[in-house]
């Protein structure tokens, strides 16, 4: 039998070999089917998994692992094994950082695919920008998100200030409104966009008879639809998520108010019709997604994820996939500029913003010096009956309105 000391140091060398192994840098290896030692990269998704806004964050994370799982053999072929790290933010900041955190501890993460708040993303890349760790978003549009300049964060869909002038030019145009009753939900993104609703809608010439915030979280809204009752506009225009704006559709309708109802990208979901009901019938959306299964390439797609999840794609999971796509077209330059060797966030980080001329599947890609995609369009979309997704009825270049 072996000794005491023995032992203690045949522990001590095993504990120094897997450390080693491991590696402080982040290089840990696993074994490929052939027993090759292949390195590890991880892509991180990150994106409400659980609680009321997992409708639309669950499609971004199964877009992504559809894109990885597409490319695990062109990685292995290069010495990599290509890992996704899905991560839960629950719609919640503090969460959000929370996860960019762990993120950024595990070296192995060259990449994230997130967030789908813009008010959770801004300070998650606020984490991330500390250790180079490129972000690709694949649905935050607060203006705020590419105007701090990061050098780290990218997106690849359009920006509040496309989106919700888009909506203010519409309901001035196409619905010939004289008078818009705006309600918000006090987030980062609901504000946003309904202030840039608002200076553009008042430009037009349009009367403002109402500005009023909401809470996220409530069900009950007589009091502020009371006062869109007195005001009687021609449109109701309405910031924020789907659990909120689908039941202030639902309750304009029990109140009989007449006027039109347009909300943002955060609204446009199959959720609206199970939330809203009949109430959805008559909403208009704008939205920063476009509807994949209008292009032959995009049905194909579309196909092959009902295929593999067993559900039709949420508005985001093309998107997910694209954004997706674009970490790993990066990261496979950045392998090329690097000699074949695994490559540093930072390298990863600036072979992502410079980007040019990517093919998607719902949009192209070209970063501008911003990390905004010059490719990236605005849809209004109609809920004409109980159905999703909901026809198009406009479709707008975003950079129409980007100074």
């Amino acid at each position: 039998m072996r000794g005491k000391g023995g032992l203690m140091a045949l522990l001590l060398v095993v504990a120094l070999v897997t450390l080693l192994a491991v590696g402080c840098g982040g290089g840990a290896t696993e074994p490929n089917d052939g027993g090759q030692a292949l390195e590890v990269i991880k892509v991180a998704s990150v994106s409400p998994l659980s609680g009321p806004q997992a409708g639309m964050g669950e499609p971004i994370k199964l877009g992504a692992q559809m894109a990885l799982e597409e490319q695990k053999a062109e990685f292995e072929a290069l010495g990599f094994k290509l890992e996704l790290s899905p991560q839960d933010d629950q719609a919640d900041p503090k969460v959000g950082v929370t996860v960019a955190q762990k993120l950024i501890a595990d070296k192995n993460v060259l990449v994230v695919v997130g967030h789908l708040n813009s008010g959770v993303a801004i300070p998650a890349s606020e984490v991330y920008v500390k250790d180079n760790l490129c972000q690709v978003s694949p649905a935050n549009t607060a203006t705020a998100i590419t105007d701090r300049e990061l050098p780290i964060v990218n997106r690849i869909v359009a920006r509040d200030d496309a989106q919700g002038p888009a909506g203010a030019d519409f309901a001035t145009n196409d619905l010939g409104a004289k008078k818009v009753f705006v309600i918000h939900d006090k987030t980062t993104y609901g504000q946003g966009v309904a202030d840039e609703f608002k200076k553009q809608v008042e430009a037009n010439g349009v009367q403002v008879v109402g500005y009023e915030g909401i809470t996220a979280g409530e069900s009950d809204f007589s009091a502020v639809l009371n006062a869109v009752a007195a005001a009687k506009p021609d449109v109701v225009y309405f910031g924020g998520m789907y659990p909120e704006g689908s039941l202030l559709a639902k309750q304009m309708k029990e109140k009989d108010i007449a006027a039109k109802f347009i909300g943002p990208d955060g609204m446009y979901d199959p959720k609206v019709i199970e939330i809203a009901g009949e109430a959805a019938i008559g909403v208009y959306c704008t939205s920063v997604a476009g509807d994949v299964t209008l292009t032959e390439v995009g049905r194909a797609w579309a196909d092959r994820y009902q295929a593999k999840f067993g559900q039709a794609p949420g508005s985001f999971a093309a998107y997910g996939y694209d954004a997706t796509n674009v970490a790993l077209e990066a990261i496979k330059q950045a392998i090329a500029a690097n000699g074949g060797e695994k490559p540093s966030r930072l390298q990863v980080t600036e072979v992502a913003r410079a980007i040019q001329d990517f093919k998607g599947v719902a949009t192209d890609v070209t970063f501008n010096v911003r990390g905004d995609n010059k490719d990236a369009k605005v849809f209004i979309y109609e809920f004409t009956e109980m159905k999703f997704p909901a026809p198009i009825v406009k479709e707008i270049v975003a950079g129409d309105y980007l100074k």
